[in-house]
């Protein structure tokens, strides 16, 4: 695809710096600017030189740009985008990385002034690390991004954005903006929210000491710490921003929960192999499509504990 001469990432984390090198190995922009309200993490970012500028001021950053992308914490946008719109040019794409669509639309698009496309996205990729030190190119290779273009969206710019994810290695899919948000609410946020539970059930249990449940954790608790090691500002955003999503979700896997305690307390051995079979073969599916390594332990050294 043609480079856009100019894009501007704002937020410079995991996924801002991810997206700069990604698009630095594909040469898909004459000019990368960065930009992040904390001014550590500017200097930081100004070092690595993933971006060929990091002005000090947001304006500054967006002038001229033709595809901005907004990377910050989902509750921060409105901020953001109230300090952008008067410096946006006309004809350029504003999009985002955001794991909540509705909210966005809300909060950012009566800010967007006439003439600029705004189109939202959603990389479904990550790691537990963060700041500007976690990126790297190849993050988005083979993983999803979501697009959830508005009613009467600018097909040209959609067709725009969408190639830029593929040239950075996504696959690319549309979707409504609410249904997005019920389907991420059940394949991330609801995993999250039981994770960062179980971990904190764990360590606030009195009748097992916390050195115990760090030298005896086995790969099951283990897999669960690294998901509750993800950033806490960003996860807080989205639970507040997709809570109808989420609590919809929430009360039906309490309700298959309920079941399974029940079974267990009655001995239901049918119950359990159902359920435990069904599930089987969902791991199994995400394997076959490429989603994940079919390695055992997820890949992982087997030397390493």
């Amino acid at each position: 695809m043609e480079a856009f001469s100019k894009i501007v990432i704002i937020g410079l984390g995991l996924i801002g710096s991810s997206i700069a090198h990604a698009a630095r190995r594909g040469k898909l922009a004459k000019e990368i600017a960065g930009f992040d309200i904390s001014a550590d993490v500017r200097a930081r970012a100004a070092k690595i030189g993933f971006c060929d500028t990091v002005p000090d001021d947001i304006a500054a950053a967006v002038k001229g740009a033709r595809l901005v992308i907004l990377c910050t914490p989902v509750g921060a946008y409105k901020s953001v985008a109230t300090a952008i719109a008067p410096h946006l040019a006309k004809g350029a794409i504003l999009s985002d990385v955001g794991s909540v669509k509705g909210a966005v639309v809300r909060d950012v698009g009566p800010l967007v002034p006439p003439g600029v496309h705004f189109i939202p996205a959603h990389p479904i990729a990550g790691t537990e690390f963060s700041g500007p030190e976690a990126g790297f190119a190849s993050l988005f290779d083979g993983r999803w991004t979501i697009l959830t273009p508005l009613p009467g969206a600018d097909a040209g710019a959609v067709a725009r954005l969408r190639g830029f994810w593929e040239c950075l290695g996504s696959q690319v899919d549309e979707m409504e903006s609410g249904h997005h948000d019920l389907v991420l609410a059940i394949t991330s946020h609801l995993p999250h929210l039981i994770a960062y539970n179980i971990v904190g059930t764990a360590h606030d249990l009195e009748a097992v000491t916390q050195g115990e449940v760090i030298k005896y954790s086995a790969s099951g608790f283990r897999d669960f710490t690294r998901i509750a090691a993800s950033d806490p500002t960003m996860w807080r955003d989205v639970f507040l921003n997709n809570r109808d999503a989420v609590l919809e979700v929430l009360g039906r896997f309490n309700e298959d929960l309920a079941r399974l305690q029940q079974a267990v307390r009655d001995g239901d051995g049918d119950v359990l192999f159902d359920t435990f079979s069904r599930t089987r073969a969902i791991r199994k599916a995400i394997i076959e499509i490429g989603q994940e390594s079919p390695a055992p332990n997820f890949g992982r050294d087997q030397k390493k504990p």
